[in-house]
């Protein structure tokens, strides 16, 4: 008897370990866009999900932004299809004003549809196709944009978000190669994105520029180490949110418009502490996220008191008012 394809057994135990959490009976909906990750994902999923109760969805979301979008969109079903899942077309359409450019918008129009997709399906999980070599790029990518450990930390294998809505990455410890070489040895036709070959976006030449060149100059695994760096950011990033909850609790007070914390409080908590809980007292208030400049400049009421007045900030003030720090709508 032949052995099992070490790429197939490999994305199969990943796909087995996310599964293990769910109830019985659960659903999952499978995101598929027609290439590597996500074919070999979803038949994946199909396998393991053939040995328990869980019902798999493919979901495979035509973007309508290349010509026979279309007709990627139903191979990747009727693909789907032959390996004993349904799949469902979702057709959505990108804002072309989004402010954060074209890659944002397609990702917000495609998560609002998978959203909508695991609602309609009463799914308990949305499983999402990204790997290895994805993670090491969002971390290089959120270096590049130095937005702190919060973007270092990359995609988490598991997320729930507030609408109830839950993720789940299962492939986020496979190389990219391995799910290529998954396809291969399951003879499926993947198909290629050429937006993945496009260097106008910022992730593509980190994947094809960056990346090469790091691990040419610094050797082999870098990757990796980015994965791991990512995940030991996120270890780190679980503890602080413990801490900040518990501290919040004892310095933060709602205001009139607004909320307030006390200075003396902020003052004596150690900066990333502080600069932590000013961005989680005005995102969770206002809804508005701080630059690192904003943070210190409200941080700087608390540390360098000298009778400075009101800091406009995205959605919101801030004010030294005795001895409390106090954060108003505008």
């Amino acid at each position: 008897m032949p052995s099992l394809n070490p790429a197939v057994a490999e994305v199969r135990l990943a796909v087995r370990a996310a599964l293990a959490d769910l109830p019985e009976g659960a659903t999952v909906v499978s995101a598929l866009s027609g290439g590597a990750d996500s074919l070999a994902l979803t038949v994946a999923a199909a396998f393991e999900a053939a040995k328990t109760s869980i019902r798999v969805v493919a979901a495979v979301v035509d973007h309508g932004l290349q010509d026979g979008s279309d007709a990627v969109a139903q191979r990747a079903a009727e693909q789907a299809g032959a390996h004993g899942v349904p799949a469902r077309v979702l057709s959505v359409v990108v804002d072309p004003r989004h402010p954060d450019g074209p890659e944002a918008a397609a990702r917000d129009a495609r998560y609002a549809a998978l959203r909508r997709c695991a609602a309609e399906e009463g799914a308990d999980a949305v499983l999402l196709g990204h790997t290895l070599d994805d993670q090491a790029e969002t971390v290089l990518l959120g270096l590049a944009r130095g937005s702190g450990a919060a973007s270092l930390q990359g995609m988490a294998p598991a997320r729930e978000d507030d609408d109830g809505s839950r993720w789940l990455r299962p492939l986020l410890g496979v190389r990219r190669t391995t799910t290529r070489a998954f396809c291969a040895a399951s003879g499926i036709d993947a198909w290629d994105d050429p937006h993945n070959l496009d260097a106008r976006y910022a992730r593509v030449r980190v994947r094809k520029r960056v990346l090469p060149v790091l691990e040419d100059e610094l050797g082999p695994g870098i990757a990796e180490a980015l994965a791991r760096t990512a995940e030991q950011l996120r270890e780190d990033a679980e503890a602080f949110e413990e801490m900040i909850h518990e501290t919040i609790e004892d310095i933060v007070e709602h205001a009139e418009a607004g909320i307030s914390v006390s200075a003396a409080a902020l003052a004596a908590n150690p900066a990333a502490l502080r600069n932590r809980i000013i961005r989680l007292v005005v995102d969770s208030e206002f809804g508005v996220g701080l630059s690192r400049t904003q943070t210190l400049e409200v941080a700087r009421l608390a540390t360098d008191w000298s009778g400075q007045g009101p800091i406009d900030l995205p959605g919101c003030s801030a004010q030294r008012r005795g001895g409390r720090i106090v954060f108003t709508a505008r």
